[in-house]
């Protein structure tokens, strides 16, 4: 696992899930979810809240959580979500809108299994512990010192 990677991807999917909840016509206004005249609905306000509210908690959860089976939780929850958004939004906003939310939402599931396949020297050791063993076992044995990425 990179560590850095997930906690990064986690950091801007926090930020983003912020900002849309306080201004949603950033979502809105790329997705092809404006009326005629640029503005957003109400309605359309009140819908994208709860998806972003969604971003900002687990994005929050890869931040937070600790290394390990954790993290590796908060990351799988996180392409979960990515790839439904891609199946969905793909399949119901506007026409000229669909290509790009898709490729905008798979990209960050890209990221995030990225983050979860890495493997090699400071990707899968985020803890002292674990960079100690990973050293005594490069030391005692060099073919063995890079791990499978359990990916």
């Amino acid at each position: 696992m990179h560590v850095k990677l997930l906690r990064a991807v986690g950091a801007a999917t926090a930020l983003y899930g912020l900002a849309v909840t306080v201004r949603p016509e950033l979502l809105a206004r790329p997705s092809g979810l404006t009326g005629e005249d640029g503005r957003v609905a109400e309605a359309t306000r009140i819908s994208l809240r709860p998806l972003v509210w969604r971003d900002l908690a687990d994005g929050l959860a890869m931040v937070c959580a600790p290394e390990g089976a954790a993290l590796r939780t908060a990351a799988l929850v996180r392409v979960a979500s990515d790839l439904g958004d891609a199946a969905l939004l793909g399949a119901t906003l506007p026409r000229p809108a669909r290509a790009k939310a898709v490729a905008v939402s798979v990209g960050w599931a890209a990221l995030s299994v990225a983050g979860l396949c890495a493997s090699g020297r400071g990707a899968a050791y985020g803890s002292t512990a674990a960079r100690r063993v990973s050293r005594a076992r490069a030391a005692a044995a060099p073919s063995t010192a890079r791990p499978a990425s359990g990916c």
